[in-house]
């Protein structure tokens, strides 16, 4: 049984709050989501950006995240994809189309067509935040440096540590991305309100996207 007080340390959840609260790509998509589509939304996507981290996560725990930092073909291949994906993702918001482009007028609110196309909707927005993180190479790389600094080196259970850390790393990673969108939501009214300012909200973000996917595709291993 891993000794909880004696694995979490002040200094670990102080630095892993810092990173957490760094705006990324992450951030970014759960704000999107928060302006445009609601407090729900928002949480879906901040859900599915979490569980973007686990196999990462997994992958520095097994060891697998080692092998994607020495071998360049891999690490060039996700990061390639990630690019690819992050481009996407600006393209749809400049051209108003793809994943933001969801609540549409004609559908009673509490049919139950409507019902389950909400639910298709958020699952397909936590999908796309999941794999905003898992094809981002640099986070397995990232869990493989992060983790073992507050785990002592002759530690018997040390895996079990490292994987204690790292449930709280996600808790407040959806935590704090949870109230990133409330945060957005609350500006909500007023952006939707003016379409200029929709227009230019909308290239914002897309900008912010085009921007992280031109600083991955310039990270090196």
């Amino acid at each position: 049984m891993v000794d909880i007080a004696d694995t979490l340390s002040l200094e670990f959840l102080v630095t892993a709050l810092v990173v957490v609260l760094i705006p990324g790509t992450g951030v970014i998509y759960t704000l999107t989501h928060g302006v445009f589509l609601g407090t729900r939304a928002s949480l879906a996507a901040a859900f599915g950006c979490t569980l973007g981290i686990i196999p990462h996560i997994l992958a520095s725990l097994l060891g697998l995240a080692a092998l994607l930092h020495a071998s360049a073909v891999a690490f060039q291949a996700v990061k390639l994809l990630g690019v690819v994906y992050l481009l996407y993702l600006a393209w749809g918001l400049w051209r108003d189309t793809g994943s933001l482009a969801l609540d549409k007028p004609g559908v009673a609110a509490d049919s139950t067509n409507a019902k389950g196309r909400r639910v298709r909707q958020f699952g397909a927005i936590a999908l796309r935040g999941a794999l905003i993180n898992i094809l981002n190479p640099k986070l397995s790389v990232f869990f493989l440096a992060f983790l073992p600094q507050f785990v002592p080196a002759a530690a018997p259970d040390a895996l079990a540590r490292m994987g204690l850390l790292s449930a709280v790393f996600m808790a407040l990673t959806l935590l704090i991305f949870a109230g990133y969108g409330v945060a957005a939501n609350a500006v909500r009214t007023h952006v939707l309100s003016s379409a200029r300012v929709t227009r230019w909200t909308r290239r914002g973000f897309a900008a912010a996207f085009a921007g992280f996917a031109a600083k991955l595709a310039l990270t090196e291993r």
